[in-house]
């Protein structure tokens, strides 16, 4: 039976296991889940900080301080200072250059409407910025903008310096960036087209190739093929669908690039700096940044959460972090989609065996462990660069433990219910609710338990019974029966059988008492008061019938017993048998051999203490070989 209920069990587990199991990886399909887990990226961005110090990336920046050094000079008429910044950033060995500035308007297409002759200096303004333009070792930004009829075009830097870039389109680099639905910028795109089909690659994409010396024509074509570039619709931005696309390996928060001030390079001597000089061979972004600017987004360092205070990125920055990945190839990666999956499969399944097995109360803390410990590993994880979902298995883990909550309210419940049915006619509700309290139900097939057995009978039964009318005789037995169990019940007994006159109490079993021997002494006293109650019923409901006085014999045995599910499967009785009760019931036999209205033995006394006894004797009982120690207990010491 044991074995079946488990099978049964364990079948239906494993169904509301597999369910689990199934709505978790559809509800994460769905995307219904981005949200929470962009969130734990995020709070592990800020937990992590500093993941390493960059190494192939600095900013110039131009900055108030630049700006407050040269306050009375527009930056349309600065053309020479970019110029001259260039030069020195060529003199030191500088990879390759980066201008992250939109130029829409020169100072020398303006000059021009003057009428100048055509030899005058200011016709040749920009000049020194052209040449350096002209080297091939400097890369402009464009934009990818909607033009009057709401189409997508690409504003590529104004003619007069377009025309001086040797690669032309290949010297440009967009400086778009695309954020996910939260507003945070997570992910790069490497190559964009507009609606007209002009393609061109993103600002740090291009950095990147032409610092590994790379063919950025080449890369463009290649990535003009990719299907996620291509699902790119030329109508509708929001299309796009950005987890298609690399994540950015940021390298920490806001301000871990190192920065140096624009003006500090114009300074006379600057490419003999020392720390100007550190730039040789690296990719060098030259920024517009001053404190009023608003090219700042959101990235996973934007977060907000408890202690931390998150804080905004500046799109340099941005390009500066996705340079660094690509240099590196430290890309945070996901996990392999069926690793993923076991570990969910495995996570589900060993955390609903768990609640399983424990109780409701004990099962909601370890839920929230385990949440625990798997954001612990998630976290771990992403500081090796491996991407693994977490608010995927969490729900998976609460769903498990609703899913069996559920599991145990049915069938369990429904298992609780029989015993209930079964119990509830041999022992008292509390010791019923007291075993199903326990969280572990009793092993129907068997069990070996420390119990004390209680035998008692009615003292000449067969005189009362020949005198008394047969209706006569059961209305005795069920009135005096049902005043019997009251004190067996009180102290936790279970009414094993009624055999005739005869009543048969374990105590210790189902529910286990360490007291047992003692609960049976008291229950045994409590009886032998009832019964000198009952001799009152007796006189006034049976007079003149020339009776017997009403009186009982008790024998009590304390030891090992069997108590289980007896008897063939079309006829089951829950009983205790042994020893021990063979004993017992011999020992209720010597009350009337020796005129003792309670017999107990040895085992039975000393397990109990405390016990005041009167006479004693060793005496041989039918079925064992050795004789046995008997007391007259007369009370029980407080």
């Amino acid at each position: 039976m044991k074995s079946s209920l488990r099978k049964s069990s364990a079948r239906r587990l494993a169904i509301v296991l597999a369910v689990v199991v199934a709505a978790t990886l559809g509800i994460s399909r769905a995307g219904w889940l981005e949200r929470p887990e962009n969130i734990y990226g995020d709070l592990w961005h800020q937990l992590a900080g500093l993941r390493y110090q960059p190494r192939h990336v600095v900013i110039v920046s131009l900055d108030d301080r630049t700006l407050e050094e040269h306050a009375d000079e527009p930056l349309v008429v600065w053309t020479p200072h970019f110029a001259r910044v260039i030069e020195v950033l060529q003199r030191v060995g500088a990879r390759v250059i980066g201008l992250d500035y939109l130029y829409y308007v020169s100072i020398e297409s303006w000059l021009r409407k003057l009428n100048l002759p055509p030899a005058h200096p200011s016709l040749d303004y920009d000049g020194a910025f052209k040449r350096q333009l002209a080297s091939g070792k400097v890369v402009m930004a464009a934009n990818l903008g909607y033009d009057d009829r709401q189409q997508r075009r690409i504003t590529l830097p104004i003619p007069n310096y377009f025309a001086f870039l040797p690669h032309r389109i290949y010297d440009v680099g967009l400086v778009n960036f695309f954020t996910e639905a939260d507003g945070v910028i997570r992910h790069y795109v490497p190559a964009l087209a507009d609606a007209q089909g002009q393609a061109a690659l993103t600002f740090a994409q291009l950095l990147a190739l032409r610092a590994t010396g790379r063919a950025p024509a080449a890369a463009l074509r290649r990535l003009e093929q990719d299907p996620a570039l291509q699902d790119w619709s030329a109508e509708d931005a929001e299309t796009v669908n950005l987890s298609a696309f690399p994540v950015i390996g940021f390298v920490g928060p806001p301000d871990t690039f190192p920065r140096l001030s624009f003006g500090r390079l114009l300074r006379p001597g600057a490419d003999a700096d020392p720390e100007i000089r550190q730039l040789k061979d690296k990719v060098v972004i030259i920024a517009y940044e001053p404190a009023a600017l608003q090219d700042i987004h959101a990235t996973p360092y934007s977060l907000s959460l408890w202690k931390w205070q998150g804080a905004d990125m500046s799109g340099p920055e941005i390009h500066a972090n996705i340079v660094e990945t690509l240099l590196t190839g430290i890309f945070p990666r996901p996990v392999p989609t069926y690793l993923s999956r076991l570990y969910l499969v495995v996570v589900l399944v060993a955390a609903g065996i768990l609640f399983y097995r424990l109780s409701t109360w004990r099962g909601l803390p370890l839920a929230a462990v385990i949440c625990l410990g798997c954001a612990l590993i998630s976290y771990l994880l992403f500081r090796r660069y491996w991407l693994l979902p977490t608010a995927s298995v969490q729900l998976g883990i609460l769903l498990s433990y609703v899913g069996v909550l559920g599991l145990k309210l049915t069938g369990e419940e429904r298992e609780r219910a029989r015993i209930r049915k079964i119990f509830g006619r041999y022992v008292a509700d509390e010791v019923v609710e007291k075993l199903l309290a326990k969280g572990s139900l009793p092993d129907l097939g068997g069990d070996s338990c420390q119990v004390t057995v209680l035998f008692s009978d009615i003292r000449n039964f067969t005189t009362i019974s020949e005198r008394l009318a047969p209706r006569q005789v059961v209305e005795m037995l069920n009135t005096y029966l049902s005043q019997a169990c009251e004190p067996i019940f009180e102290q936790g007994g279970t009414i094993d059988k009624f055999i005739g006159d005869a009543v048969m109490a374990v105590f210790g079993s189902p529910a286990p008492y360490p007291d047992h021997a003692r609960r049976a002494l008291r229950a045994a006293l409590g009886l032998a008061d009832k019964a000198r109650e009952f001799r009152a019923w007796m006189q006034q409901r049976f007079p003149g019938q020339d009776l017997p006085e009403f009186a009982i014999g008790i024998g009590l045995h304390s030891g090992e017993a069997i108590v289980g599910n007896i008897g063939s499967p079309k006829r089951l009785e829950f009983t205790s048998i042994g020893d021990t009760v063979n004993t017992a019931s011999r020992l209720e036999g010597l009350t009337k051999e020796l005129g003792w209205t309670i017999v107990a033995s040895r085992s039975t006394i000393d397990a109990a203490g405390g016990v005041r006894t009167g006479r004693q004797e060793t005496r041989a009982v039918k079925g064992r070989q050795e004789r046995i120690e008997v007391f007259e207990v007369l009370g029980l010491e407080e």
